[in-house]
């Protein structure tokens, strides 16, 4: 099987997964266990694509400036600074930790 063989085939599964879906019935998605587990489910992902994004380079752990950035924007999210002053001051805190030696 080949690469694009391979894509066509996740795509076309992927599809009819998206198509599956409207064939729950509304009283099954209205339950509160399923709606939790659905917002549960979506903050976990978050989180996770946050951790790799941050910690990660390729197959190695790297803690650099990143690492500051996402915390420090996390306080400014928990003091409910706007979001785009947010991404703004934690790129900035990133791009001062590089500037100062911080490993890039």
């Amino acid at each position: 099987m080949t690469l694009w063989q391979i894509v066509l085939l996740a795509s076309i599964v992927c599809l009819a997964l998206k198509f599956a879906g409207y064939l729950v019935p509304s009283a099954v998605l209205e339950k509160p266990g399923a709606a939790r587990t659905a917002n549960l489910v979506t903050v976990a992902l978050l989180a996770a694509l946050i951790a790799v994004q941050t910690l990660g380079a390729g197959t190695d752990l790297v803690l650099d400036a990143r690492v500051p950035a996402v915390a420090f924007a996390a306080v400014l999210f928990a003091l409910r600074v706007p979001f785009v002053v947010v991404v703004i001051a934690a790129a900035g805190a990133a791009a001062l930790l590089r500037a100062l030696g911080w490993a890039a």
